[in-house]
Parts: structure tokens; C-alpha cells; sequence
């Protein structure tokens, strides 16, 4: 089963196709059954997609699900805000359209732009075959403005979005967008609307899921911040971290698992100029199943400090710190709870 939207706004369930069923059972995933009733619904849906939130979060899903809001995710790199909206498309059945924003994007490559060799062939065309002279010019230019030579881009795409479900709209690192695009923006999550100026207004019948992710290397404009519900997203306790490694790494062993979560969290404490988020968490303990270790030493630590920390000045300054003390203390944190 799916979910969908009526044009009233109601939750309704439609059944997969059987090609969908298979592909789903394929993947191991169930797709959202209904609509969510609670902060802990969200937080059990998405825990068994693969990701492990807290209450903070799963309530601001939950509550941008239910108001049809836009979530903007807040945080330090690595910390999972993207891979929130990537768990909410498998689990909700819906389709994933991603935008990755940088510095210069604009409307043609975030919104919509004209094919133009398809208008120029158009012309061509119709000089070849005498359609052209009995055409006014004006006639003629309004043929080649018809949505056919539309290229829809990442926005309209998700306000045209015409499938059963409902899709996701990842804006991925707004803080990288100049203020020009995040103005352009405003339109699209007040009103989940669009206007192209040759054809008219393009208006979503169903909204989109929207999440914005940034990383603040700037901040986002009042204006936008409105528009959204808004969470910042930690990096996790101790605890959460152990079950996300086993989680993503299913063949790391337990007492690894939380030497490693353990060392992360010493190294975050130090100052470092890019503190390892889950992702290196991840990463790390993935590096460290494949090399066959059971227990973290210096000498493996020394060796594999590339995967967690990707600056020379980050690494110098946990060398500083000493691995030796840092390793004794995450082998004697990473034993089991008797």
C-alpha cells in the first residue's frame, strides 16, 4: 500500500501496482500505510527505514506532514539531514526530487528553462515545409512558448507531480544559494506555486513533502525561515550513535561499535575544525569491518584516522590530544553493559 492525497486534502490508500509490490518487497522497505497520528509513529516508520531520530525531530516531521509545512534541517555537516528526506521517500512510496543549491543557481537550473534546440528545430521545420509563411510572427513565437518545449526542472517537477503518491522535495544546502534564489523560493513554499511567464501559473494539487537542509555557512533570510517549521539537528548521544553503527553495519561486532561511537565523541570535543559527523562515524566502523578488527588499538586508529578525519590540521591536533589515552578510554566505555 501507498499513501495519496485527495484534491480535499484527506489521506486515502491505493494499492501498488504489482511491479511496484515486487520492487518494495525487493528492497525489504513497506511503504507508508497511512498517515502518521504521532511523533512516535514517525519515529517507529523511520527507524524501520533505517534511520534512528529523536523525539525533537520525529516531531517536526510529524508536524510538517501534518500542516503541509516546509521542515528547514539545521546542523553541522554529517549529522543526517539529508538522509531524512532520502528515508521519507522510502517510506512514504513517494518519489525523491532533489535539488543540490550552490553559489549561482538560478531559475533555469532550479525552476524551468526553454529547450532551446527543440524550438530551433521547430523553426527550421516549419520553414522546410512552407508552414512558416502563412504564419504571423507572433503566432509563430507563440508556438514555440507551449509547455512541449518546457524543460522542468527540480521545483516544477514536484508542483507538477502528477504520480499516486505524494513526492519529496529535498532543497539540499540552501545556505549556499545566493538571496535572489531564496527569494525566488518564497513563492513556491507559501503557495506551492509557480508562474512561468509565457504560459501561466502552475499550481501543485497536492503539496510536495518539502525538507530544506542547511549547513550554515551562512544564515537563511527571516522570509524563508517563516515559511518553515524549523529543527536543528544534533549530532547524537552516545547511545543513538552505538545503534546507528549497528544499524548501518550490521557486521561490526557490539564492543566495536561502541569503542568507535566512543572515540567519535572524544574527537568532537576537541575543536577540530570538521567534527566527524555520523556519516564518519559510519564510515569509520565500515573501514574498520573490512580491515578484520575486533578492538580498536593506536596503531589501527593511526591508520585509519583518514577515514574520520578528513583535515591534516584535525588530525595533528587528536595526535596532540594523544590516541594512546583516547583508545584506552573508548576500549573501556565500548565494554558491554553487564
Amino acid at each position: 500500500m501507498t499513501l495519496t492525497e485527495d484534491a480535499s486534502g484527506a489521506w486515502t490508500v491505493i494499492a501498488l501496482d504489482a511491479m511496484a509490490a515486487q520492487h518494495a518487497s525487493r528492497r525489504n522497505l513497506t511503504v507508508m500505510p497511512a498517515a502518521p497520528s504521532s511523533p512516535a509513529d514517525v519515529a517507529e516508520a523511520l527507524t524501520r527505514h533505517g534511520y534512528l531520530p529523536d523525539e525533537g525531530l520525529a516531531t517536526s516531521i510529524f508536524l510538517a506532514v501534518a500542516l503541509k509545512r516546509p521542515l528547514l534541517l539545521e546542523g553541522e555537516a554529517g549529522v543526517g539531514k539529508t538522509e531524512v528526506a532520502k528515508v521519507l521517500s522510502r517510506w512514504t512510496g513517494g518519489t525523491l526530487i532533489r535539488l543540490q543549491c550552490y553559489e549561482g543557481i538560478d531559475a533555469s537550473q532550479a525552476v524551468y528553462d526553454w529547450d532551446y534546440a527543440r524550438q530551433l528545430l521547430h523553426l527550421r521545420a516549419a520553414e522546410a515545409t512552407g508552414e512558416a509563411r502563412g504564419v504571423g510572427t507572433a503566432e509563430l513565437e507563440n508556438q514555440l512558448y507551449q509547455e512541449r518545449f518546457l524543460l522542468k526542472r527540480a521545483l516544477l517537477q514536484a508542483i507538477e507531480h502528477t504520480g499516486d503518491s505524494v513526492p519529496v522535495l529535498l532543497i539540499d544546502e540552501i545556505d549556499r544559494a545566493d538571496d535572489e534564489f531564496e527569494a525566488y523560493l518564497l513563492e513556491v513554499l507559501s503557495d506551492y506555486q509557480i508562474t512561468v511567464p509565457e504560459l501561466g501559473r502552475f499550481s501543485a494539487t497536492r503539496p510536495p513533502i518539502v525538507v530544506l537542509t542547511s549547513n550554515r555557512t551562512r544564515d537563511v533570510h527571516d522570509a524563508l525561515k517563516r515559511r518553515c517549521l524549523y529543527h536543528w539537528v544534533e549530532h547524537p548521544d552516545f547511545e543513538r550513535e552505538v545503534r546507528i553503527v549497528r544499524m548501518r553495519v550490521p557486521n561490526v561486532i557490539e564492543p566495536l561499535a561502541r569503542q568507535v561511537a566512543s572515540a567519535v565523541e572524544a574527537l568532537r570535543s576537541l575543536n577540530l575544525y570538521k567534527p566527524p559527523g555520523v556519516a564518519e562515524t559510519i564510515d569509520w566502523a565500515q573501514a574498520l569491518a573490512v580491515l578484520g578488527v575486533s578492538e580498536l588499538d593506536e596503531r589501527m586508529v593511526e591508520a585509519t584516522l583518514g577515514t574520520v578525519l578528513k583535515y591534516r590540521e584535525d588530525q595533528d591536533r587528536a595526535r596532540q590530544h594523544g590516541l594512546a589515552a583516547m583508545v584506552k578510554t573508548a576500549v573501556e566505555r565500548g565494554a558491554p553493559v553487564r
